[in-house]
């Protein structure tokens, strides 16, 4: 799991989110890490065409398969 500091402008990261309207559901998803248009001093995970601000426990990936071995290990 990448840490915070780690992420870069314009990198690509896989992330597993939870689906906002059932709870339940999660999925593993690509996003890109962004500047926020309303904040540019802060980075935001872009997905969906959304801009999420960065959380300290959110679960951010290098690659598909280690956001698949997490999520394997805690969701299933």
């Amino acid at each position: 799991m990448l840490d915070i500091q780690q992420l870069e402008e314009g990198q690509q990261v896989y992330i597993i989110y939870r689906n906002p309207h059932t709870q339940t559901v999660s999925t593993i998803q690509e996003a890109t890490i962004a500047r926020d248009p309303m904040n540019p001093a802060q980075l935001s995970l872009l997905l969906y065409d959304f801009y999420h601000p960065i959380e300290a426990d959110d679960a951010i990936f290098n690659s598909y398969e280690e956001a698949e071995a997490m999520f394997d290990q805690f969701l299933m």
